[in-house]
């Protein structure tokens, strides 16, 4: 999770052209694909922390590349595009742990007693947030034949490896159709000047003789938008709308970290004290709503504006984890809640990341704060939730899910006062600018007449 943000937070510096986010796009997801299919070939832990460090960076610097080109393409009309991409994230997060779900073994290697298969059990279904196999295996189900059970993760790890490969495919095949790639030109005209939507609004932003530089307007990685030759002469709202804007995604996608990593465990302890096999599918009723929210989110992103999907999110969200903690005895409405808690958590990122950068007239700048903001708090709340869990009981999960998105709602208010203050100072900058310009205007068309005159 570190190198996530890690490269999150640097992945900005490469979307300064077209070629340079595509190839860094290209590079990644191969590293993906490459560091899956070793990962079961790692003999020690250090090779394996290595690999996961390296998947890590360039998982951070996709995420941070794919939302800055969707704003910067579509910008005013990026909030639909937005959607689609983190439906496509659920997507993954809620099947990719299935198709790993054949290869993981129940029992672990060799022989088990029956508390100590219960653990293993317990805590293979807390971190998987993938609903269990369908059968429940006992100690009088298991083989003790005295050998040590193979396992064959490996192969999940391989599956996932040839998914991915198109992805690097196909983004080569992007770069060669935008003629990206001098030793292999491309005849066929570029995708990007057949998109309508995209030519309408980079119209203007670009000269005519500009040839596959696609400059992304604002900063590039997180520490460049610390530069003091940026900074110079913004106004305290400008700072404002991105350090409220990431705290906001702070707390709701700690929210969603803490409620998929410990949804689990608050159902199997009591007062609820559900079955392993029935709280085991809490988690992946909660992604399956997320994606399913994310889906929907296309299509209201049409007729409402992100502010009003915003607000009535996060109202949602509280009033959920509300009902939660009234009804805290109902197994019935723990499930109905997870389902709505995934509902209106799944569309508040892409929402705020379209709300903040037109706002900020797609600078570029408050993508990557935001981003890596996200991650942050999705590491951060994880570690802070458990601690309070172990510590406090498993009614204080809900608690801390309530305290959390009253936070997030509170944060939010605060960005729409900063909001106005940007706009009173951008309309009190244009009309100076105006009257600036006026007595010029006037004392042009003055000389103009001297002259007509004098001739």
């Amino acid at each position: 999770m570190f190198c996530l943000l890690i490269g999150s937070s640097v992945g900005g510096v490469f979307k300064r052209t077209l070629f340079s986010a595509l190839a860094a796009l290209f590079v990644s997801t191969l590293i993906i694909s490459v560091i899956f299919a070793i990962i079961p070939l790692c003999n020690n832990v250090l090779l394996l922390a290595v690999a996961m460090a390296v998947s890590g960076l360039a998982m951070g610097i996709i995420d941070t590349i794919a939302n800055i080109q969707l704003v910067t393409i579509y910008q005013k009309d990026s909030a639909v595009f937005l959607q689609a991409l983190h439906f496509f994230i659920g997507f993954g997060a809620l099947v990719s742990p299935l198709i790993a779900d054949p290869f993981l073994s129940e029992t672990g290697c060799g022989n088990h007693t029956g508390n100590g298969t219960e653990t293993m059990h317990h805590f293979r279904n807390m971190l998987r947030n993938s609903p269990i196999a369908e059968h429940n295996i006992t100690q009088s189900h298991l083989p003790h034949e005295g050998g040590e059970e193979e396992s064959s993760v490996h192969y999940a790890f391989w599956i996932m490896a040839l998914i991915n490969l198109p992805v690097p495919i196909a983004v080569l095949f992007l770069m060669y159709r935008e003629q990206l790639i001098p030793c292999c030109p491309s005849t066929t005209p570029r995708l990007l000047d057949k998109d309508e939507l995209a030519m309408e609004n980079q119209q203007g932003a670009e000269g005519p003789d500009v040839e596959h530089e696609h400059e992304a307007g604002g900063h590039g990685d997180i520490f460049s938008c610390c530069q003091n030759d940026n900074l110079r002469g913004l106004p305290v709202s400008f700072f404002m709308i991105h350090i409220l804007g990431g705290m906001v995604l702070f707390m709701t996608d700690g929210i969603v970290g803490a409620y998929a990593g410990f949804v689990y465990t608050y159902g199997v302890a009591p007062p609820m004290s559900l079955p392993h096999k029935t709280a085991g599918y809490l988690a992946s009723i909660f992604w399956a709503a997320i994606t399913a929210g994310r889906l929907l989110s296309i299509l209201l992103s049409y007729h409402f504006q992100p502010v009003r999907l915003l607000m009535f999110n996060l109202a949602g969200a509280i009033v959920t984890v509300l009902m939660l903690l009234i009804f805290y005895t109902s197994s019935i409405f723990l499930f109905v809640g997870t389902c709505l808690c995934g509902l209106f958590l799944s569309s508040i990122f892409p929402c705020m990341l379209a709300y903040t950068e037109d706002i900020l007239d797609y600078r570029g700048c408050a993508t990557t704060v935001l981003v890596t903001s996200a991650g942050m708090g999705e590491m951060v709340m994880q570690v802070l939730v458990g601690s309070i869990i172990q510590t406090k009981g498993s009614y204080s999960f809900l608690l801390c899910g309530m305290i959390i998105a009253c936070a997030g709602f509170i944060l939010f208010i605060g960005l729409l006062l900063f909001h106005q203050m940007h706009r009173n100072y951008l309309t009190g900058t244009a009309k100076t600018s105006a009257m600036v310009q006026e007595p010029a205007t006037k004392e042009s068309k003055t000389e103009q007449k001297e002259e007509k005159e004098s001739s």
